[in-house]
């Protein structure tokens, strides 16, 4: 149950540079546009654009069952690009806008652990 700990996992929540206002997703101790180390956290809207995505057919070990999904990169309003599942693929276009949710990731293990996770729906 750590990964409930690591906020950034199921929340958008990442810092914001006080001295370049740069935001960053995941956190960072360090700002990547400017160098400073005087962070605060930061709620990102989840809210975004997709700028690629591709849809996997052949998947990882234990993603398996999800076939076929897709996977986008998504630069969010805030400024950060991320990477992340795409829940209705088939409405999924470059240059969509799209909106984080909170959903099931996978199951872990043979105790079938499920964990959680944001992905990306595609707003209409």
């Amino acid at each position: 149950m750590s990964w409930r700990l690591a906020k950034h996992r199921y929340a958008m929540v990442g810092v914001k540079c006080r001295k370049c206002g740069a935001a960053h997703f995941p956190p960072r101790m360090v700002c990547m546009d400017c160098g400073s180390q005087d962070m605060d956290k930061f709620q990102f809207s989840g809210n975004g654009e997709i700028l690629s995505y591709t849809v996997i057919h052949t998947a990882p070990e234990g993603f398996e069952k999800q076939t076929p999904y897709a996977i986008a990169l998504v630069k969010l309003e805030e400024g950060p690009v991320v990477s992340g599942h795409v829940i209705n693929k088939e409405s999924i276009e470059i240059g969509k806008q799209v909106s984080m949710v909170f959903r099931k990731l996978y199951e872990d293990g043979k105790a079938g652990v499920i964990n959680y996770g944001f992905k990306f729906e595609v707003v209409e």
